[in-house]
């Protein structure tokens, strides 16, 4: 699988519950507020330059779309996507 110009493939990482401040456990759906989400990076495109394979990222949640290959879901998203490097 290879990316083609500044498109990237990542594998979102599921995050765990979160405990608030009061003691309240949210599940991963209920976490609605938060924009951005983690994942690794597992093929980045031809003419990203910043990224490379293995780097963790925090990207915006709403950008690009899901494809599945051989049974695996993964998501592809846009270089200008990305907001954090981990």
């Amino acid at each position: 699988m290879k990316a083609i110009g500044k498109y990237i493939v990542i594998k979102p990482i599921k995050e765990v519950n979160t405990k608030t401040k009061g003691g309240l456990i949210l599940a991963d759906k209920q976490r609605e507020d938060i924009r951005y989400r983690r994942a690794k990076i597992i093929e980045p495109g031809s003419d990203v330059k910043v990224l490379k394979k293995g780097d963790e990222v925090y990207y915006d949640k709403a950008a690009g779309f899901n494809i599945e290959i051989k049974k695996e879901t993964y998501k592809v998203i846009k270089e200008i996507d990305i907001v954090i490097i981990l």
